[in-house]
């Protein structure tokens, strides 16, 4: 499905060998841009690479590079930006068929996970973690990029489901827990050794939305000398 600020297809797209020649085309021009940025930030610093070099490396003008992404930050997250563009596309049809609006969320989460490409996923989010982490920029694009989507999925919710009017605050404290644990299990992921797969992200994952419920009624008591 197109991204709602980009105008482009994203990763997550299951049926892509269905779709016209051209479509696949850009699709494969959209993947090349970000293989091949991912992979010259991780050598040359996100800084030490143009994009007149990123451009020049895959083929293609800076115009068709600005049809695909934004700016470097925007090609270099794009494996988790797609994610969760993926999880809100979910949203839209998934059946109210669990018992609170958390575990709805948690089961999109990880049913999106699921689908992502299983052809170099994992290694790509764990190249742009990498590189979000010295490179303050990312960081900042990342945090708009997390508002946006996470207005974009309550905006969904609400017109979807009956989960009260704008002053109530649940559905996006249920949202923002969600976050939470999503970034909680991917620290946790991110500092394997080695290359971790999509498979453990999502036992990350479910151990972080299990710890949830005791995280609330977690009790505050001294801890004892000696």
């Amino acid at each position: 499905m197109p991204d709602a600020e980009t105008g482009t297809t994203t990763g997550a797209e299951p049926h892509a060998e269905r779709l016209p020649l051209r479509e696949r085309k850009k699709l494969r021009t959209r993947q090349a841009l970000i293989d091949t940025a991912l992979e010259r930030f991780t050598e040359h610093g996100f800084d030490g690479t143009t994009l007149d070099e990123l451009c020049d490396a895959v083929d293609v003008s800076k115009r068709t590079f600005f049809r695909n992404f934004t700016s470097k930050e925007d090609v270099a997250m794009a494996p988790t930006q797609d994610f969760w563009t993926a999880f809100v596309d979910d949203l839209e049809t998934r059946a109210p068929d669990s018992p609170t609006l958390l575990d709805m969320l948690q089961d999109a989460l990880l049913d999106t996970l699921e689908r992502m490409p299983a052809d170099g996923w994992a290694r790509r989010v764990l190249l742009s973690r990498r590189l979000a982490e010295k490179t303050p920029s990312m960081d900042a694009h990342g945090l708009h990029f997390c508002d946006r989507t996470t207005r974009a999925a309550l905006a969904v919710l609400h017109r979807r489901f009956d989960l009260g009017d704008a002053a109530d605050l649940r559905a996006r404290l249920a949202l923002d827990v969600l976050i939470a644990a999503f970034h909680r299990a991917l620290d946790i992921w991110t500092a394997r050794p080695g290359t971790p797969t999509r498979d453990a992200l999502a036992a990350d994952l479910r151990t972080a939305f299990a710890a949830v419920p005791g995280s609330l009624t977690l009790a505050v008591t001294p801890r004892k000398a000696g």
